[in-house]
């Protein structure tokens, strides 16, 4: 059992007020061996489990958003500065989903994060994304720029034709708004494609 696996079983232990080697902690570790399987366990498959009703599925599955959150916290003051730097921040995060994430990174004048945001999860090829749903927090927060970043569960980063339209339209309302989008970074297995390294945005 790797170092997160431990850290999400505490977190699961002290968010159900369950004791160490209780029944329902130990057979959600049975069932879903790997953080990876944890991390992405939904309320459907946490049902079939004896004592775990609807109620006590949302807690958990509560509980596992936070500590995919807690596996890969920003660093403070995190300085945005090339795509490798946005790679390094999110790949841990995003390695473990089965799911495309569309995640926008919220940076201030100096290019320093001020707050890092899922902004849509969508099926296993597609993530849709409307400007407002990225411009309305930007603008909450006072964002001098932003990044958008998203996964591809297959593991190959190549951008899509959707994935080039979506940026091509955020970068036009970022234009109207005056927030400036500097760059769409899409990861994959290991390896990551800056639109703006490519010149397609």
């Amino acid at each position: 059992m790797d170092n997160n696996h431990n850290e999400i079983k505490s977190l699961l232990t002290s968010s159900l007020r369950e004791k160490t080697g209780s029944y329902i902690i130990e057979e959600i570790l049975s069932r879903f061996p790997t953080t990876e399987d944890l991390i992405d366990v939904t309320e459907q498959e946490l049902v079939t489990i004896k004592g775990i009703g609807q109620t006590k599925a949302q807690q958990i599955v509560s509980a596992l958003k936070l500590a995919r959150i807690l596996i890969a916290p920003a660093p403070p003051n995190y300085k945005i500065k090339k795509p490798e730097d946005v790679y390094k921040l999110v790949e841990p995060e995003l390695r473990f989903l089965k799911k495309e994430h569309f995640i926008c990174l919220f940076l201030n004048t100096k290019s320093g994060l001020i707050a890092k945001e899922t902004i849509s999860i969508g099926c296993l090829n597609a993530s849709i994304v409307h400007p407002r749903e990225v411009f309305r927090p930007a603008i909450k927060r006072s964002s001098a720029s932003i990044i958008c970043v998203h996964n591809h569960p297959s593991g190959n980063p190549d951008p899509s034709p959707e994935d080039v339209a979506i940026t091509k339209r955020l970068v036009e309302a970022g234009s109207i708004i005056g927030i400036d989008v500097l760059d769409h970074v899409v990861t994959g297995h290991y390896r990551f494609v800056s639109l703006k390294e490519r010149g397609l945005m």
